[in-house]
């Protein structure tokens, strides 16, 4: 190896998959809670009766955004990560081009939010997804204790 990668490789992240099994949990659960807080903050000011009829609506659809749309997220992530041996960049716990959709996401989420369309129906939007996204934050977090314990996985 040349001097120059040499010198690049030392200073390059790099973490275990345990880390990166961490790393991509807790920031699915991080998001989750963040959008759900975000819900919390608009329906106090609701009556209960539709604060609770959004909070329903947004459970069940986060019951199907988790089963038919982040678990295979995870399971992709899943199969990418689990094989890595060795030391890995500590921002290799999603593909870059997931980075792309996070920036996409994160500017759709603002043009909701600043949107005139109701909070109420927000509401639904965001505990759908944020709720999802604590879901299928748990297998990862199966993953990495299933991984630190040294037992086969998959």
């Amino acid at each position: 190896m040349d001097p120059i990668n040499r010198e690049i490789k030392k200073w390059k992240p790099g973490v275990p998959k345990s880390a990166l099994l961490l790393i991509a949990g807790v920031m699915w659960i991080a998001v989750g809670i963040m959008l759900n807080s975000l819900v919390y903050s608009w329906l106090r000011a609701e009556s209960l009766d539709h604060a609770l009829l959004s909070l329903l609506t947004g459970f069940a659809c986060s019951l199907v955004i988790h089963h038919f749309g982040f678990l295979r997220i995870v399971d992709r992530n899943l199969d990418r990560i689990l094989p890595m041996e060795g030391r890995r960049c500590v921002f290799s716990f999603m593909p870059w081009k997931s980075y792309i959709l996070i920036i996409i996401m994160i500017v759709m989420g603002l043009l909701l939010r600043h949107s005139p369309i109701s909070k109420l129906y927000l509401a639904v939007l965001y505990t759908g997804i944020g709720t999802a996204l604590i879901l299928s934050s748990i297998r990862y977090l199966r993953y990495l204790i299933l991984t630190l314990k040294g037992r086969p996985i998959r």
